[in-house]
């Protein structure tokens, strides 16, 4: 019971986080995207800051719940940052998310969850995974989120949060993979620092947080948040069946999890047509009010 209240205190953490660096970044200039400028106006920024702290104390109370519990049973949970950040998102930012999106969040929520739940993957080693086949499979992630990568780039308003967003949450799910990596080494004698993926995971987490910062600044959450939020897992899982030969249950358990992939899927095209996808990075700042009347100039700053 302690490592599931620690997971919920977890994914509220990292809701709030994003709701804050979402907060200071909301009114990034557009060209300084994917350049240390950014970095350096958003650190002046206490909001940025809190967010970058909150963030690190959902990291630890994510730790210790896994730790402490098994992590089929707690890692599911996590994917309520999603409803969270929505939910902060709306209050913080005042938009109106309509009964269609919260369907969306739903169906893909309790799809993630369902497929993880379902197949339960259990056995395999990431100690026992060959070289090679590590090195194929971080270079097809990588190749995959460097796609993904060039959308968003050249994406325009909330579509690339939304690209960007998928993006991340799939180096996040690599730097998983990797971690996974270190504690099997270390847990069979192998020392931290002799371990190839403690330098993986020295790579790709700066590359995470660069991925993450640009995420939040392009676009409102409601754009980003789900596919950061559910492309982690998934990853994750998949690196579990493939990379690390685990294994899963089958009969009626296959069919839930094709259910949960259904799920995913059909919340995703409900999402990717919430009217908050066709406005402006505007869509999570209040509204100024009506706009003018018909051949009436709009008032502009004084000279």
């Amino acid at each position: 019971m302690l490592g599931i209240g620690l997971m919920v205190l977890a994914a509220l953490c990292n809701a709030s986080a994003s709701v804050l660096q979402r907060a200071a970044s909301k009114h990034e200039d557009r060209s300084d995207q994917f350049s240390l400028r950014m970095f350096w106006d958003l650190a002046q920024r206490p909001a940025w800051v809190f967010g970058i702290l909150t963030m690190l104390t959902g990291f630890l109370l994510h730790a210790v719940s896994i730790s402490i519990s098994q992590i089929a049973l707690v890692q599911p949970l996590l994917i309520a940052e999603l409803p969270f950040t929505i939910i902060l998102a709306a209050i913080t930012f005042h938009l109106r998310v309509t009964r269609r999106d919260w369907t969306a969040v739903a169906m893909a929520s309790l799809g993630v969850a369902a497929f993880v739940g379902a197949l339960a993957p259990h056995g395999g080693s990431a100690y026992e995974v060959d070289p090679w086949t590590w090195a194929l499979a971080i270079g097809a992630t990588l190749v995959g989120v460097g796609a993904l990568v060039v959308l968003g780039y050249r994406g325009r308003d909330e579509h690339r949060a939304v690209w960007l967003g998928i993006a991340t949450g799939g180096i996040f799910g690599l730097n998983s993979s990797l971690i996974a990596g270190v504690g099997a080494s270390v847990a069979h004698g192998g020392s931290l620092l002799s371990t190839w993926q403690t330098y993986g995971v020295a790579l790709i987490a700066p590359t995470s947080f660069f991925l993450l910062q640009n995420a939040l600044a392009a676009g409102n959450l409601v754009a980003s948040q789900p596919g950061l939020t559910l492309t982690n897992p998934l990853v994750a899982v998949a690196y579990g069946l493939v990379v690390f030969n685990e294994q899963t249950r089958h009969g009626v358990f296959l069919a839930i999890a094709i259910a949960g992939v259904l799920s995913i899927a059909g919340g995703t095209v409900l999402l990717s047509r919430s009217t908050l996808l066709q406005h402006s990075s505007a869509a999570d700042t209040p509204e100024q009010g009506p706009p003018p009347a018909p051949g009436r100039p709009a008032s502009g700053p004084p000279d």
